[in-house]
């Protein structure tokens, strides 16, 4: 409710400076381990669910399917570097104590963290920037550099994952893997910087960068924001309708995450966004109203939009991309949620 005591009207966090989210991923799925760093929110549990019962929001490490909080202890020779470190490492997904303790011996890294930026709670002034970038350049430069570092054999694959902020808002172009983009904004010049500062002397560990839209899912995320008003028949587009609004349910991003751990050929940039033609800002309402069995024409005002959230974060909201995922199908994923209407009525199931 707002202070008027009415609904709050539907404000989805979209972020498309990537997700501010954690992973963990499942045994048997073709590297031995994996060591996560990411959030604590609605993502990192759902993503903890999707990808192993012995997964929990944080970060994680296996290694020969042996996981540190299992009943059959990782081998000493495979420890992290001391017992205290052991302990700690449960629970790595703070970077003080990844900068003290290094990386456990994994074969892959992910890294999945950054403060949400459309925080409706946090206003848009220096110190929360300073948070949104810190949050994101120094968590993955310390990875990288623990990577680096690392005794052999090194970990065979770091993912990251970024956001579609990378490219320009535009209601005529669309974007692939290979288009320009990175530098014409706060966002999309972070992004940049992000990925730079994810990257790694030499070829020895394969690099991965998914660059995702809104992520859609049951129990929270941009869903959980939208479904009470849209229930309520209050729902509608954001601004004038118009922008495209890039999207992939939260099964397809762990899929493609999975895939890009497993497949030696994965490298590269790949989009984290569903196959089928990017849906308008009021494409996806009305689709979303359909699933809901309610109307869903009630427009948000750009005026609300920027007084919430400032001018310069109300463009990631009021603007949008057409982005295509070439290189995510080339590269040999299959979608388990193609079509908008098909991942919303699972969502609202």
């Amino acid at each position: 409710m707002n202070s008027s005591g009415s609904p709050d009207r539907a404000t989805p966090s979209l972020n498309p400076v990537g997700p501010p989210i954690g992973a963990h991923f499942p045994k048997g799925a073709g590297l031995n381990g994996c060591s996560c760093l990411g959030g604590r929110g609605w993502t990192s549990k759902s993503r903890a669910g999707a990808l192993g019962p012995d997964c929990h929001a944080g970060a994680c490490g296996w290694r020969n399917g042996l996981h540190w909080d299992s009943p059959n202890p990782v081998p000493e020779s495979q420890r992290p570097r001391s017992d205290v470190g052991l302990q700690k490492a449960r629970t790595k997904s703070d970077h003080d104590e990844l900068a003290t303790l290094g990386l456990p011996r994994c074969d892959a890294v992910v890294n999945l963290a950054g403060e949400n930026i459309l925080n409706p709670l946090r206003r848009w002034n220096e110190t929360f920037q300073k948070e949104v970038v810190s949050s994101r350049l120094e968590t993955t430069r310390m990875l990288a550099r623990a990577i680096t570092e690392a005794p052999q054999p090194r970990p065979q694959a770091w993912v990251l994952v970024t956001g579609v902020g990378y490219y320009q808002p535009s209601l005529t172009a669309e974007y692939d893997e290979d288009s320009p983009g990175g530098d014409f904004d706060f966002f999309a010049n972070l992004v940049t910087k992000w990925e730079a500062a994810a990257k790694l002397p030499g070829d020895s560990t394969r690099q991965v960068v998914v660059r995702s839209g809104i992520v859609l899912g049951r129990g929270g995320g941009a869903i959980g924001h939208m479904l009470l008003p849209f229930r309520l028949g209050l729902g509608g587009p954001i601004g004038s309708g118009h922008q495209f609004l890039p999207w992939i349910h939260i099964r397809d991003l762990v899929g493609i995450l999975a895939h890009a751990l497993e497949a030696s050929h994965v490298q590269g940039i790949l989009n984290g966004v569903a196959p089928a033609s990017t849906p308008t800002n009021a494409e996806f309402a009305k689709a979303l109203g359909a699933a809901l069995g309610r109307p869903a024409f009630i427009p948000l005002p750009s005026t609300i939009v920027q007084a919430v959230f400032g001018q310069e974060r109300a463009i990631m909201l009021l603007e949008g991309q057409k982005v295509v995922p070439r290189r995510t199908l080339a590269a040999g994923y299959q979608y388990s949620f193609p079509e908008l209407g098909a991942a919303l009525k699972e969502v609202i199931a």
